[in-house]
């Protein structure tokens, strides 16, 4: 009889770790962002023409702000976000990242289409006039500002390194910060993907 109830617990924890295990709430590895509106669409240029987020509705949308001179920063996260989709197989199918450039004196269309290729086919580089870019940034919350670097690099540019998630209807609902790994950043947009 004791055998029998202890059996029964035993049965009853395992059901219920499992349960916990299997229908836990997602643990998300960026900011969640809860915005009532839309995010602010805008277009830009690309090597193959203009170029919007809502272009993309029914994809999620990964918007970066960086450069192509960028020494470190930059194609560390293009390069996480490629690894991520390469994890992700054909469900990355449903995913679009956007590289915003900050630096139009040197980055042209077709520069930032060449660079972005180096990471991942399916990367779209684009960018505008220093008036565009600096009205996208603002209404995006990204910082950026022309620093000295050496005469090798010739100037550099500082700026908000993290990586905005539109969802498939166009909210923007995550944020990650620099440093998210390619297995958490394909964690979170399979579970946006389910949503």
């Amino acid at each position: 009889m004791k055998i029998k109830i202890f059996l029964s617990v035993i049965a009853v924890v395992a059901g219920l770790a499992a349960g916990y295990y299997f229908f836990r709430p997602h643990t998300f590895h960026g900011t969640v962002i809860q915005s009532p509106d839309p995010s602010y669409d805008f277009t830009l240029t690309s090597v193959n023409g203009d170029v919007s987020p809502s272009d993309y509705r029914g994809k999620i949308v990964l918007i970066y702000f960086g450069y192509t001179f960028c020494p470190d920063i930059c194609p560390a996260t293009l390069a996480s976000v490629a690894q991520a989709l390469r994890d992700m197989g054909t469900k990355a199918e449903d995913i679009q990242l956007i590289m915003v450039s900050l630096d139009p004196g040197r980055d042209t269309p077709e520069k930032l289409a060449e660079y972005v290729a180096h990471f991942h086919p399916s990367f779209i580089g684009i960018t505008g006039t220093q008036a565009q870019l600096d009205e996208v940034a603002s209404l995006y919350g990204i910082y950026y500002q022309k620093t000295q670097g050496s005469d090798a690099s010739g100037y550099l540019i500082d700026h908000t390194a993290t990586l905005l998630v539109l969802d498939r209807e166009g909210y923007l609902k995550l944020v990650f910060p620099f440093g998210v790994t390619p297995q958490e950043i394909a964690d979170d947009l399979k579970y946006m993907l389910k949503q």
